[in-house]
């Protein structure tokens, strides 16, 4: 496997853990903003690349339906790159359905950027709070916290009432609007950990940041999930197949089903 040959603690390291940033949707920049984030706070030994779906993906994943159409057209295209990287990122701020389908069909370790920064947050804070773009994101973020286990940790998610892909568009009013939400989140519900709700607002974190001050923590779950996956990696960490993550693989086999 990939992940037998990556970088380790183990001297003599042949290559970087390589980490695919996947954006299930179909917009290109937003892939290339978080690709050039993450590599500009890499060190050697931890290398990234950026995979965009291709349409029939939807354009911006803001809803049940887009969630499922990015599924279904990224793992298609996903599956035959699989070989050649250790750890995969799902770079959309959801329960992402296309996390537990890689966790089901391939070994490496996945995970969602939703995730990584919960997980941070827990560790470095003790409650946190997330910026949303629209009020529906809102209600689907809460749903997922829930489903995680963490909504005695949350301190609420703010909405900025922005579409997704208005955060290319006007970034300067967008920064705003984060800014101001953040920081009533911080002051009205006692949030000391900030979590940037969606791949798009990576570029902002630095003004996220400034608005509420060094005593409060803003986490990006790309870069915070990059670290994460590389870790796991050179622990030799996999998914686990004992379980619910076994593969179907073989199921679709016998049954005759040739395509995925």
């Amino acid at each position: 496997m990939a992940s037998e040959t990556a970088a380790t603690a183990v001297p003599g390291v042949v290559r970087p853990v390589r980490i695919l940033i996947i954006n299930p949707n179909a917009t290109a920049s937003m892939t290339e903003s978080c690709v050039a984030m993450a590599r500009a706070n890499l060190p050697p030994h931890i290398a990234v690349e950026g995979f965009t779906a291709s349409p029939p993906a939807p354009s911006a994943v803001e809803g049940f339906l887009d969630n499922v159409l990015s599924s279904a057209a990224a793992v298609r295209e996903l599956k035959p790159l699989a070989p050649g990287y250790d750890a995969f990122l799902v770079a959309c701020y959801s329960d992402h359905a296309l996390v537990r389908m890689l966790r089901e069909e391939l070994d490496q370790p996945c995970m969602g950027i939703m995730e990584a920064s919960l997980y941070a947050a827990r560790v470095v804070g003790g409650r946190f709070a997330i910026l949303a773009t629209s009020a529906r994101s809102r209600y689907l973020h809460e749903d997922a916290v829930r489903n995680y286990g963490l909504d005695h940790f949350c301190a609420g998610v703010g909405a900025c009432a922005i579409g997704v892909l208005e955060l290319d568009g006007r970034p300067g009013a967008v920064a705003e609007i984060m800014m101001r939400k953040a920081t009533e989140l911080v002051r009205d519900k006692g949030a000391d950990c900030i979590l940037l709700g969606c791949a798009g607002m990576t570029g902002l974190r630095a003004a996220v940041q400034e608005a509420v001050g060094e005593d409060v923590q803003v986490i990006d779950g790309v870069l915070t999930g990059v670290y994460h996956l590389a870790g796991l990696v050179m622990s030799g960490l996999k998914t686990a197949k004992a379980g619910v993550y076994t593969s179907s693989a073989a199921y679709r086999e016998k049954r005759g089903q040739t395509y995925l």
